[in-house]
């Protein structure tokens, strides 16, 4: 996106100054408003089913040009605030993601991970770019870019259904940690998708774009590995010697998450595998107990950091765009709810060696969310600026926030009643 220059948007002295701070406040406004009632009632919200990010979105629509109109951003400033604020969000997801298991268990569920991420997301892209060309008539070409951009599933509201007392009760814990490190590992590795869909929509030389994808893949992959590698045995030479206080140790993984991201951004790699490696080496790294006092900081800023940014999702959903979709956009919704991941994973219950109570789950939770947002905000970035791509691409992280955020609860319910257990746990 070209920086925008104008001192009215910049937010400099003048009449033009005063909207974008009221909008600002508004937003501020009603993201805490929401973190309060979240934060007081919190069990009750869980047990409903009814989760921050949920709240945060219909707060958004509240105070929206469609119902208040407190709230009005342009749609292409829209698109760009949301790529930076999911941006913000995913690295602090995934670098909760990457410390919140020990590494041993996480290697042991690394056949189920690999499987999710090398077969089944990207038989969602196909199935999702097959989906918006027949119920929406998009070209083939815009469609893949479509179905690579909601491919990952997304850890932010992935967090939502594997947390928590409620879940760590009912859903067998080998279950939440292969959902949860799914989520981590394909939302970086989602990148070569959406850059062979943009170099086929946008005409550009294929060869190159898998280089540079390539590139940005393995760059990110030696970055995050050397900067979670280092941090950690700072981290460990601190708490040694005392020079370090509970307070900053705690933060510490939040400033690892930032540090890593503007490093990857310097040097052109994919930011959001590079956090996630960066947290998988620095978990590797520090003890037990740091890693902990790290996880529950990072896990209770996510819960209330999805607020802020999912406000802003319900401000800027496109209507008119969904309007012009008509019918069509609801049988897109129905196949990326339905037919996007359940059969890829019903069909590998074998090699997953799950029972049927554990594929259904497993094939039913993957939420298309934040990270759809942030891809599709890349594709536009890059210059697949059809309208029709934002509008359908909302209307799926929308449904799929309402959707699995109210069947969340009840999920664990059919879990716990016909509970099952995976036979990699056993054998490890």
């Amino acid at each position: 996106m070209r920086t925008r220059t104008s001192a009215s948007r910049r937010g400099g002295r003048g009449v033009a100054a005063a909207p974008t701070v009221r909008r600002m406040d508004v937003v501020l406004l009603t993201s805490g408003l929401i973190a309060l009632v979240v934060g007081a009632v919190f069990a009750h919200l869980e047990r409903w089913s009814i989760g921050p990010p949920l709240l945060g979105l219909l707060g958004g629509v509240v105070i929206g040009p469609h119902v208040l109109d407190a709230v009005a951003i342009p749609e292409p400033d829209a698109i760009h605030v949301m790529q930076v604020a999911a941006r913000l969000l995913l690295a602090v997801a995934l670098m909760g993601t990457a410390l919140r298991y020990p590494t041993a268990d996480m290697w042991a569920r690394r056949r189920p991970v690999a499987l999710l991420v090398l077969v089944v997301m990207p038989a969602m892209t196909a199935t999702v770019a097959l989906g918006a060309a027949w119920t929406l008539s998009l070209p083939l070409a815009m469609a893949a870019v479509l179905g690579a951009s909601l491919s990952p599933t997304d850890p932010v509201l992935a967090s939502g259904i594997v947390t928590g007392q409620p879940a760590e009760e009912d859903i067998d814990e080998t279950d939440r940690q292969v959902l949860a490190l799914e989520s981590g590992a394909n939302d970086g590795l989602a990148l070569p998708l959406v850059v062979i869909a943009l170099a086929w929509l946008l005409e550009h030389p294929p060869g190159s774009e898998a280089a540079s994808a390539v590139y940005q893949i393995v760059g990110a992959v030696v970055v995050g590995a050397v900067a979670g590698g280092l941090a950690g045995r700072a981290l460990n030479w601190a708490h040694d010697h005392r020079e370090i206080g509970p307070a900053v140790q705690s933060l510490y993984a939040l400033v690892l998450a930032g540090f890593v991201l503007g490093l990857c951004r310097t040097l052109a790699v994919d930011d959001l595998l590079g956090v996630f490696a960066a947290g998988l080496v620095h978990n590797r790294v520090v003890t037990s107990g740091e890693r902990e006092s790290e996880v529950a900081v990072d896990e209770a800023l996510n819960q209330y950091l999805v607020i802020p940014v999912f406000v802003l999702l319900g401000v800027v959903l496109p209507w008119a765009g969904w309007r012009t979709l008509g019918w069509p956009g609801v049988a897109f919704v129905a196949v990326v709810l339905l037919l996007r991941r359940l059969p890829a994973v019903v069909a590998l219950k074998r090699p997953l060696q799950a029972t049927w109570t554990q594929v259904l789950w497993l094939g039913w939770f993957g939420p298309v969310g934040v990270a759809a947002i942030y891809y599709l905000g890349h594709a536009h970035e890059e210059g697949a600026t059809d309208s029709r791509l934002w509008a359908a691409g909302t209307l799926a992280v929308a449904a799929s926030t309402l959707v699995h955020g109210l069947t969340a609860g009840p999920g664990r319910v059919l879990y716990r009643r016909s509970v099952g257990t995976w036979t990699g746990r056993r054998t490890g």
